[in-house]
C-alpha cells in the first residue's frame, strides 16, 4: 500500500471538527483522488479532556504547537485556530520547516497573506486558503484555475453571511436591528461581540483577498472603503422596498483599466438582480470577465461541513502536486503594481434620505446644489412628515463621482433648509457594468 500522507491539524473548533469528519468518512474517495490514504497525525488543542463532537483518539492530542509543526512525519499543516499573530507564527516555521499549508483564516491572509504567500514559494511549499472567503463555495479556485485565461473587471458579492441573515430578517419581517442580532447570536450566526461581522470588517478582509486573486495586484486591508450595517433603520428598508430595491451589505472590487476601487458598503440592488435573492445565511460572488461575461457562485458561506469541505479540497490539491512534484509552484506573484482609483473616478447611483423645512422653494434649493455638479434624479420620492413642520425627500441619483456626491452631501448638510440627512447608500445598477 502506498505510504500515507500526514496531516497536522492546528484547532479542533467546528471546522477543525468537520475536517475530521471528512477526512475519516471520505478515506475511500480520497484514495481514489490521489492513489494513497490519508491520516490524521497530530491535533493541537486547548483543552485535552473537553468534550468535542467528533470522536477523536485522544493520543492524537497535544496542546503543543511544536509537535505538529517540527514533526518530520507531517506532511501538511492545516490551521483552522483562528488568530492572527501567533497564527502567523505557526504557520511560517511551519513553512520553513518544508510543511505545506491550508488555512481558512481570512484574517491571517487578508493581513499576511502576501509573506506567507513569499515564504511558501521560498521553501517549495503550497499555501492554500479556499476556505477563508465564502466557507463552501470555490470561488478563490475558480478564479485562479477556472478563469485563469479570462481578465476580471468585477466581483460582487454577499460574503458575510451574519450580516446577510439580519438584513434579510429586518427586510421581510420589519424586525428592530438589535432583536435579529440577539436571534443570529441564539443560532450560532454571530459572535457575542458581532463588531467584525456588523461593521463590515469581515467583509473587507475577504474582499482585499479576492481582489489580490482578481487583480493579481497587492491589494491590502487599508485599501479597502468599509460601512457597516448599524445605522441600517426600518424606513430605509422600506423606501428600498418602494423604489424597486432590495438591501444587502456587498462587497465591490472593480477595475477600470489599471486602477481598481475595492468597498464593502451596505448597497441597494434592483430586486431582480440575482444577488437581491440571495437570503439569510448564504453567500454569492458575481464575477465579471472579459471573455466569460457574467458567472454567479452561490453556497452556504459558513459551517462545519461546507467550510471543511473547502479546506479538504485544498488538502486535495496539495497532495496531488505531492504526487506529481510541483508543489510551491502555484503562488503567482502579482502582475501588477498597485494602483486605486481617486474618489473623481469612482462612479454610482446613490440613495439619500433628507428630511427639510416644508416650505416653498426648499426642493428648489436642494436641486440646485446637485445641478451644480452636473447629477441627476432618477426617483424621487416626496412626503409630508406626520406631526412636523418637516417633509421627507427620498431621491436617488443617476450615476455621479464620489467626489462630486460627497461635495453635494457637505452642502446639503449645511443648507439652512436641510433639517437632516437622515440616510445615504450606495445604489447598484441592473447587473451590468
Amino acid at each position: 500500500m502506498e505510504k500515507p500522507i500526514s496531516v497536522g491539524l492546528l484547532g479542533l473548533g467546528t471546522v477543525g471538527s468537520g475536517v475530521v469528519k471528512i477526512i475519516e468518512n471520505h478515506q475511500d474517495k480520497l484514495r481514489h483522488q490521489v492513489g494513497c490514504p490519508v491520516k490524521i497525525k497530530k491535533v493541537l488543542v486547548r483543552d485535552l479532556y473537553k468534550e468535542r463532537s467528533v470522536k477523536i483518539d485522544t493520543h492524537l492530542l497535544t496542546t503543543d504547537v511544536n509537535e505538529v509543526i517540527h514533526d518530520p512525519e507531517i506532511d501538511v499543516v492545516i490551521e483552522v485556530m483562528g488568530g492572527v499573530e501567533e497564527t502567523r507564527r505557526y504557520l511560517l516555521n511551519a513553512l520553513r520547516n518544508g510543511k505545506h499549508v491550508v488555512t481558512a483564516n481570512k484574517d491571517l491572509m487578508a493581513l499576511y497573506g502576501s509573506e506567507l504567500l513569499a515564504v511558501a514559494s521560498e521553501n517549495h511549499c503550497d499555501l492554500f486558503y479556499e476556505a477563508s472567503v465564502a466557507g463552501g463555495i470555490p470561488i478563490l479556485r475558480s478564479l485562479v484555475d477556472g478563469l485563469a485565461s479570462d481578465r476580471i473587471t468585477k466581483m460582487m458579492g454577499i460574503v458575510n453571511g451574519t450580516t446577510n441573515f439580519i438584513l434579510t430578517k429586518m427586510s421581510k419581517y420589519g424586525a428592530p436591528y438589535e432583536e435579529v442580532l440577539a436571534e443570529a447570536q441564539a443560532l450560532g450566526y454571530a459572535e457575542a461581540d458581532p463588531t467584525s461581522d456588523v461593521e463590515g470588517l469581515d467583509a473587507a478582509r475577504k474582499m482585499a483577498i479576492l481582489a489580490r486573486l482578481g487583480f493579481s495586484m497587492n491589494i491590502d486591508l487599508d485599501d479597502v472603503q468599509v460601512k457597516g450595517i448599524t445605522g441600517i433603520t426600518e424606513e430605509d428598508l422600506n423606501y428600498s422596498k418602494r423604489l424597486g430595491y432590495t438591501m444587502k451589505l456587498i462587497g465591490i472590487a472593480h477595475r477600470d483599466g489599471d486602477k481598481v476601487e475595492v468597498s464593502v458598503q451596505p448597497t441597494l440592488l434592483p430586486d431582480s438582480h440575482p444577488l437581491a435573492s440571495v437570503n439569510d445565511e448564504y453567500n454569492a460572488v458575481y464575477v465579471y470577465g472579459e471573455a466569460v461575461g457574467e458567472t454567479m457562485f452561490y453556497g452556504p458561506g459558513a459551517g462545519s461541513l461546507p467550510t471543511a469541505t473547502a479546506v479538504v479540497s485544498d488538502l486535495v490539491a496539495v497532495m496531488k502536486n505531492m504526487r506529481l512534484g510541483v508543489n510551491g509552484r502555484s503562488a503567482v506573484t502579482p502582475q501588477y503594481p498597485k494602483r486605486l482609483k481617486s474618489p473623481c473616478e469612482i462612479f454610482s447611483k446613490y440613495f439619500l434620505r433628507i428630511h427639510v423645512k416644508d416650505q416653498v422653494g426648499a426642493f428648489a434649493k436642494i436641486t440646485a446644489i446637485f445641478a451644480e455638479h452636473g447629477v441627476s434624479f432618477e426617483k424621487i420620492l416626496q412626503l409630508p412628515l406626520k406631526n412636523s413642520e418637516l417633509a421627507e425627500i427620498v431621491v436617488v441619483t443617476h450615476k455621479a463621482s464620489l467626489q462630486d456626491y460627497e461635495e453635494i452631501f457637505q452642502k446639503l448638510r449645511d443648507l439652512e433648509v436641510v433639517h437632516e440627512v437622515k440616510s445615504s447608500y450606495r445604489v447598484e445598477g441592473d447587473g451590468q457594468l
